[in-house]
């Protein structure tokens, strides 16, 4: 799907899809439903998909698939917390991202193209059982270690999903001639709409130089004249009034270049430059070096897509009170791609908020 070039952004789209074309056979970029694991090897346990704040497990947000050099299949997992209350401020430990990849001669998929063509209505269902006889989670599909008790036949990843199970659906069908293929998934409200995600390159002007646009270059002279004129009013510091009125400038720039950025692409949920550079839309909480911690392996990371906030106009998260918010979601993988073909590799995410947004 995704080209590794440093200078080719792509711009990633939601789009309706059939269900067979979201299967981990075809190697789809995606957001919602449930992940289409790539490797069936050292799937993230229970313990690895759960909320750094509350604990509870965390739902599927997206997954792309993006191939590099030395690794013919490769795909990024992120998950987050379905509870607003741990999206408060920029706060990030309620995400998680996962990337696997294989080699093109693996146990799991053939050597060739995926097949074009959907298969029989019966090869199409949702399976809750990987070649390798991995059970997964029958509400989220992660790994589910948990089976009922009774039947033996549902698998679930927490208490916390088996209880949703049961009290929707299962108590009305759990005994021993309970058939878990051939029954329909409850709709269990836990999962986001899915969708599949298409890209294409950005096109920009020539003489659009927004994204080449440094913070330290906005200068004083951007200060607007209203100020000088009420400095004896207000009786402030002119230097201190200055330096806000400044800042409140290139404030304005920023957030003003994101969108004229992404006016000619409004839909957009998905910037995709491997090596590139986030289009930030706020000086505020913009990380540092240091602040995007090395691969556990030793190698740095370095910026390979970023998570739009028109893509929450899709998830029906919207509330009265609390909702999932963010205004970028900053994806950093290890520099050296590092083997990720016996484990899920965690990586690492940074969340900037839209400016101003507290929740």
């Amino acid at each position: 799907m995704m080209a590794a070039s440093v200078k080719v952004i792509e711009l990633g789209f939601v789009q309706e899809a059939e269900s067979w074309r979201l299967r981990s056979l075809q190697f789809p970029s995606k957001t919602g439903g449930r992940p289409a694991w790539l490797g069936e090897a050292g799937v993230p346990g229970p313990e690895a998909v759960q909320c750094g704040l509350c604990g509870k497990p965390l739902a599927f947000l997206l997954q792309v698939y993006a191939p590099c050099t030395g690794s013919f299949h490769r795909t990024i997992f992120i998950f987050c917390c379905r509870d607003p209350q741990c999206h408060h401020g920029a706060e990030r430990r309620c995400f998680k991202v996962f990337r696997n990849q294989l080699p093109r001669k693996n146990d799991t998929y053939s050597y060739g193209p995926p097949p074009d063509s959907p298969p029989p209505a019966s090869e199409d269902s949702i399976s809750f059982q990987l070649k390798c006889g991995l059970r997964l989670c029958r509400v989220c599909g992660c790994l589910g270690p948990k089976t009922c008790s009774k039947c033996h036949k549902v698998n679930y990843c927490s208490r916390i999903h088996q209880l949703m199970d049961w009290k929707l659906q299962h108590k009305h069908l759990c005994n021993e001639s309970f058939d878990a293929q051939g029954v329909q998934v409850a709709v269990h409200g836990f999962l986001f709409p899915e969708y599949e995600i298409v890209t294409e390159p950005e096109e920009t002007d020539s003489d659009d130089d927004s994204t080449g646009m440094e913070l330290d270059t906005l200068t004083s002279e951007d200060t607007s004249s209203c100020i000088e004129s009420s400095l004896d009013e207000l009786k402030l510091d002119e230097n201190e009034l200055s330096a806000m009125a400044k800042q409140e400038t290139k404030e304005d720039k920023i957030f003003n270049s994101f969108k004229k950025r992404i006016s000619s692409e409004p839909e957009q949920v998905l910037r995709y430059c491997k090596g590139g550079d986030p289009l930030w839309l706020s000086l505020q909480h913009i990380p540092e070096k240091d602040d995007i911690p090395k691969c556990a392996c030793g190698a740095k990371r370095m910026f390979e897509f970023q998570v739009m906030p028109q893509l929450l106009n899709h998830l029906k998260v919207d509330s009265l009170e609390e909702s999932i918010d963010w205004g970028i979601l900053a994806v950093y993988t290890c520099a050296a791609n590092c083997n990720a073909e016996k484990h899920y590799v965690e990586e690492f995410l940074w969340k900037q908020d839209v400016p101003g947004n507290t929740m």
